[in-house]
């Protein structure tokens, strides 16, 4: 039998597609009506575990409460994992779909909140099994292992983390290589990427400023926390302006102000939540000093009582693509998705704990992202100077058009599975 060449065994594996295209389909639009919030992914883990084992994945399910690990050995050969995250958001969603989610439910704090998979991982989830199935149909064209990672919780950063410390790396093979997508705003059909850093270091933090509460026409006897609030949050502003070189890249947003419950009422404290992005270990501390520094100064100037109380959130680390590794994969999709299909970009100011996993097993990672905007209303938005008026990730309004991103999405997988345990991989 003569041996394909890499071009024809990735067309051979992908020629399912058409048959399978209807399922996953059908499975994007179940998934994205039934969104789970973070760690609370157990309907969508069931599904991903039941099309795993149908595919003929070793299962192993409730790895760090709610993550799913998918084993496919083939033969001696590299082992390749391919990572999906599970979780949506506590956002309504406005999108208008015909299977729009109407799903509410109970969050970490006991609040009831409502759900929406508004940031795009159920397409990853749908791209995941279609190319875990691809693969397993078409063994005969590739040698070695399989890793399917189902991840929860990566809107809080905590999955990555918690299917490690759940034992991730003792249980399960060392990967060569780690691979990851996401759709983001950009044309649909089109993959972009590049080696070095590809998402952003994240930081979230709580402020709590305290003053001294009293009638609100009595002023005098107060120390007003919303007047400190709101000078912190100016003030903040200025790092990046003037703190951060125009050759780096910060961003420090304040997503979150609450003071008080009553107009005529001065009240005791306030609470500032607040999001920064980085790109650089040295900006990062440097913010992170800065914002310490400037919420402590205000309150000193305000003569509040106490200091104030800083308290991390949560925080995501810089995602490096491994150079070797992001030359491998672009040459990849280079051989398979047309030249213009194919783009450059920098860092996006997302954050990922995807990152992780290439970290903890001191493997490559590579992660890249995936067009989901009509390709004519995007190419219109782009003329028009208004792509920033496109709903992005974490927007009410976020949809990626179905055709072509699901299909592009799981070529995306299967091609850059296939660079390292396709038979004519390097």
């Amino acid at each position: 039998m003569k041996k394909l060449t890499s071009r024809e065994a990735t067309s051979v594996i992908l020629s399912n597609m058409g048959k399978l295209l209807p399922d996953l389909e059908a499975l994007y639009k179940d998934i994205h009506a039934h969104p789970e919030l973070s760690m609370q992914e157990t309907r969508t883990a069931g599904i991903a575990a039941d099309r795993l084992k149908d595919a003929g994945y070793e299962v192993t399910a409730g790895l760090g409460k709610t993550g799913v690990v998918g084993l496919l050995r083939n033969g001696k050969g590299p082992t390749v994992m391919l990572r999906a995250d599970m979780d949506a958001l506590p956002i309504a969603e406005n999108t208008g779909l015909a299977y729009s989610s109407k799903v509410t439910a109970t969050d970490p704090e006991g609040k009831t909140v409502p759900v929406g998979h508004m940031c795009g991982h159920d397409m990853h989830v749908a791209w995941l099994v279609g190319a875990a199935t691809l693969l397993s149909q078409a063994r005969d064209h590739w040698k070695g292992t399989l890793m399917a990672v189902f991840q929860p919780g990566e809107e809080t950063a905590q999955g990555a983390q918690a299917m490690i410390d759940d034992g991730l790396l003792k249980r399960f093979p060392t990967p060569d290589v780690v691979l990851g997508q996401h759709v983001m705003v950009g044309p649909s059909g089109t993959v972009a990427g590049s080696a070095g850093p590809i998402t952003s270091a994240a930081d979230s933090l709580q402020i709590r400023l305290f003053g001294r509460g009293a009638h609100g026409s009595m002023p005098q006897a107060s120390v007003d926390p919303v007047v400190m609030a709101a000078s912190v949050v100016l003030r903040l502003q200025t790092i990046v302006s003037r703190e951060v070189a125009a050759n780096d890249a910060a961003v420090v947003t304040v997503g979150v102000l609450q003071a008080g419950t009553k107009e005529n009422v001065i009240p005791d404290d306030a609470i500032i939540k607040l999001n920064v992005r980085t790109f650089d270990a040295g900006v990062r501390k440097h913010v992170l000093a800065a914002i310490e520094r400037i919420v402590n100064a205000e309150a000193e100037a305000s003569g509040a009582p106490r200091k104030p109380e800083i308290t991390p959130l949560d925080r995501y680390p810089l995602n490096v693509n491994d150079q070797t590794a992001s030359n491998r994969i672009a040459e990849a999709f280079r051989a398979y998705f047309s030249a213009d299909r194919v783009k450059h970009t920098g860092p996006a100011p997302a954050s990922e704990d995807f990152g992780c996993f290439g970290t903890a097993w001191q493997v490559p990672s590579v992660f890249w992202f995936v067009g989901g905007n009509d390709p004519k209303i995007y190419a219109k938005a782009k003329a028009a100077g208004k792509l920033n008026e496109l709903p992005v990730n974490h927007s009410p309004q976020f949809a990626p058009v179905l055709h072509p991103t699901l299909e592009t999405g799981v070529e995306a997988l299967v091609v850059g599975a296939l660079a390292w345990i396709g038979e004519n991989a390097k």
